[in-house]
């Protein structure tokens, strides 16, 4: 499969660098980046050809990833429609509906969106996908290939749904890091260093998060399994509860998902 980023940030960097990890050839592999020092970055770290501008050379690929900023992609479309011939077309900017990317390609319908979170970064990112009709199987199960470089993929139906992926697992890593600030913030208060504070804090996410994904129990059970009646971590949860902390936590991503809502409505207008 050739591939053509058109963008070369962060996350279009860790997906070549998961692509070239897991078997893609940095040959087949292309970047189109107007930084003359992103390309030079792009071509010490991975060995992939670049190029200044979307010519016929760089978009002669079976797979074109848009990932410039979402505020960047209707002028960066503007010059693909004449170029786009059977290529599969995936968005991984965050909030840009389908629909309008359609529009911006002139009526182009093999397009794929992809929301990706940032511990794609590190290769431990979950990627939600939708498609519109045009995209077949097979190209489905590229798209899948490709995103699965860099982590996890889960396909929805409904475009709708995007805006709760993007609430839950795109914004989610900020909720996580939350949880360790505050987490470790209370160690400190009750005398820790803030060195083991951190430590406590990190890890003990880390282990619960591993103890979730290899348990076959919801994530409800475990938490009762660790909340002995009349302990410490049943007098914890009671006054997290007290204090609104689930609700205000649901709250909050409510709040992101009518964000994501409104952010593809103001990014799908043409100017």
């Amino acid at each position: 499969m050739r591939i053509t980023f058109l963008g070369g940030g962060n996350m279009a960097s860790a997906l070549i660098g998961g692509l070239v990890k897991t078997g893609f050839s940095a040959a087949d592999i292309a970047v189109i980046e107007v930084g003359a020092q992103g390309r030079a970055k792009l071509r010490l770290m991975y060995g992939v050809r670049c190029y200044e501008a979307p010519t016929a050379a760089a978009l002669d690929c079976d797979a074109l990833l848009l990932s410039v900023k979402p505020q960047q992609m209707h002028d960066a479309c503007a010059s693909l429609p004449k170029r786009l011939k059977q290529q599969l077309v995936i968005s991984i900017a965050a909030g840009l509906r389908l629909a309008d990317i359609a529009r911006w390609l002139d009526g182009y319908a093999k397009i794929v969106r992809a929301m990706p979170n940032t511990p794609a970064l590190i290769g431990a990112g979950i990627t939600g996908l939708c498609a519109l009709p045009a995209v077949s199987m097979a190209e489905r199960l590229g798209a899948e290939r490709i995103l699965q470089a860099v982590g996890s993929t889960l396909w929805v139906a409904d475009e709708a749904q995007m805006d709760a992926v993007t609430a839950v697992s795109g914004s989610g890593p900020a909720y996580v890091f939350l949880f360790i600030e505050t987490l470790q913030q209370a160690g400190t208060e009750l005398g820790l260093t803030p060195l083991q504070a951190r430590q406590l804090a990190i890890e003990t996410v880390l282990g619960a998060a591993k103890l979730a994904v290899q348990a076959d129990e919801a994530a409800a059970v475990l938490r009762e399994r660790v909340t002995s009646k009349g302990g410490t971590t049943e007098a914890a949860l009671q006054m997290m509860e007290e204090r609104g902390v689930r609700e205000g936590f649901i709250a909050g991503v409510q709040a992101a998902n009518a964000r994501s809502r409104e952010l593809g409505e103001l990014l799908g207008k043409d100017s």
